[in-house]
Formats: structure tokens, sequence, C-alpha cells
């Protein structure tokens, strides 16, 4: 059994605690590709030359380091936040350190084993960090918009005029680095036209999926791939109670912000989605519960699109989902 290490990470720095030969060993290292290089001079001190290092899924603050433990050989395991909390309740936790929580979930990854994580090959990286850089973009020039509406100084407005135009550029350039991403790979551009061909999913909706979700194909089940987007319902019953049912939300937040718009588009061009949706409000679903439910059968929808590798056909799905 690897011997395991903890990692608790900011943006600046990563708190480590690492077990080995019944040791508990920490130190604390600068979250930059320097901090890395020392970090491998003091695994290799300790002679731990491969370890299960755990972390939790923290976005742009996780990934790189993520990266470079496993090109280095080691077991790299991405975790959900949630579930480290839920185990440090479980241990009756009650202080909060960087320290403590390295340690926290170290004992997560000795006690519960997580999977071991593969980073997506490089080309669906290059993809993902475009389609993110476009989304950052798109909300900044939207911030910006914002404030040219309400700016009451002629200097000002002119400024941020031009600030928004640059940003408009900005965003036009990265749109076509995204197609001209898709288009150097052939799977890629096939998957991506797969998903085009969905009412509701876009080009742009169709390359965020492929970025967030490299490995969809993958799962077993669409079921499986709307749990890791979060989109699988949570009952709230206890004995005769029953609370309304939401939407887990336990997994890729980026994923069902891509989804959402796509799902209300779906509603009313999707003949499944359409269908569907019509039911759900019949069956005295409000607005918000019926949105969160397009969200989940549009990607069941796309799992079973990239999973065939079939275009969407409305009337080969009508027919698997018509009554018996």
């Amino acid at each position: 059994m690897l011997p395991t290490l903890g990692v608790d990470i900011s943006k600046d720095s990563f708190q480590l605690e690492l077990s080995l030969k019944d040791k508990l060993r920490h130190r604390k290292f600068a979250n930059r590709q320097e901090g890395f290089g020392e970090l491998c001079v003091w695994l290799a001190k300790h002679k731990a030359h491969q370890v299960h290092a755990c972390l939790e899924a923290t976005g742009p603050y996780s990934e790189a380091l993520a990266l470079y433990l496993h090109e280095q050989g080691h077991t790299v395991s991405i975790v959900n936040p949630v579930q480290i909390k839920a185990f440090g309740q479980s241990e009756l936790r009650r202080n909060k350190d960087d320290r403590a929580d390295a340690g926290l979930i170290r004992r997560f990854c000795e006690k519960q084993r997580p999977a071991p994580w593969t980073p997506p090959p490089p080309h669906l990286r290059e993809l993902q960090a475009l389609t993110r850089h476009l989304e950052n973009l798109i909300e900044t020039r939207q911030q910006q918009i914002n404030r040219l509406e309400t700016a009451n100084n002629k200097q000002v407005a002119k400024s941020l005029r031009k600030l928004v135009a640059h940003l408009q550029a900005e965003i036009k350039r990265t749109e076509q680095q995204i197609d001209d991403q898709v288009d150097r790979y052939p799977d890629l551009k096939l998957q991506a036209e797969l998903l085009d061909s969905i009412p509701g999913v876009g080009k742009r909706t169709a390359a965020k999926l492929l970025a967030e979700i490299p490995d969809i194909t993958q799962y077993k089940s669409a079921r499986q791939v709307a749990a890791q987007a979060g989109l699988t319902p949570r009952n709230n019953r206890s004995g005769t109670f029953c609370g309304k049912t939401r939407l887990s939300k336990t997994g890729n937040a980026r994923v069902r912000k891509a989804l959402f718009l796509p799902a209300i588009v779906a509603k009313r061009h999707n003949p499944i989605v359409r269908a569907f949706c019509e039911r759900l409000a019949r069956n005295g679903k409000n607005k918000m519960q019926i949105v969160g439910a397009a969200m989940r059968k549009l990607i069941h929808i796309v799992f079973g699109v990239l999973k065939s590798g079939r275009m969407f056909d409305p009337n080969h799905e009508l027919r698997l989902h018509a009554p018996s």
C-alpha cells in the first residue's frame, strides 16, 4: 500500500501531511513550479518515491500540482470538497487550519482510497483553458457594459467603450481559437458535430461540454454523467415529511452553468425535452424544477449521442421514450 499524502492547497501555497512508516511529516511549499520542484526533493529525501496524493477539487489552484504529481509517477486523487467536509464531520472535527486540513485529507485518502485521477490529454486541456478563458472574457465584458450604463462622466464612459470594444475583439479571437482547436482533431470535431445536432446545444456549448467532461463516453451510464455534473435529484424526506426535490449540485458547476441556457432553449425547440417538461408542468412542478430536469434530460441526450456516435434523431428518441 502506498504512503498517503494529504494536500491542502490555496492560491499561493499548499500544506502537506505525509504518512510514512507510521510517522507523520509536514511541510509547506509555494504553489508554483519552484515549489513543485522542492516538493519532489523533499519526497526523495524521505524515500517516498511513490505516494498516493489526495487533493480537493479547487479548480485552477489544484490542477497544476495534480498534473505535476501525476507526471512524476505518483497516484493522484482529486476529491469533491463535499466528501472531505462530510468525512471531517464524521470525525466530529472542531478545528480548522491548513495543517489540520492536510491531515484530514490524508486520513480520508488512507481510509477511503479514492479512485486515481487521470489528466485529460493535452489537446483537451488546451480546449478547456480556451473555453474557460472565453467564459471569463464574456463575464468581464458584461461587467464593463453594466458600468458603462451607469457612467455619468464622459471620460470614464469613453474609456469603458474602448475597454468593451477590446474585450469584444478578444472574445472573437478566442472563439476562433476554440474553433481551430476543435477542427485540428478529427475525433474532437466529430464529437462537436454530434453535439451540435442536438436542438438547444450549439457549438459553444458543445466545446464547453467536451472540455469539462473529456471522458464522457467512458462512463457506464447517462446517470453517472448527470451525477458528475451534480444534476441528479436530491430527495428531502423524513418520516411523514416530504420536502422539495432539488438538484444535488455536488459535481462540476461549470457543466451546470453551460447547460442552463441551452436547457431553456431545449424546452421550446427540442421535442424530447419539450414533451418531458410539459409532463412535469402538468404534474405541478415549478419553473426552476423543470429547468433543472431539462438540464438533466439534455445531458442524458448528450451522452446517448456521443456514446452511439449518431446524430440526434428526434423520431428515434421519441420511439425510445414512448410509453409501452
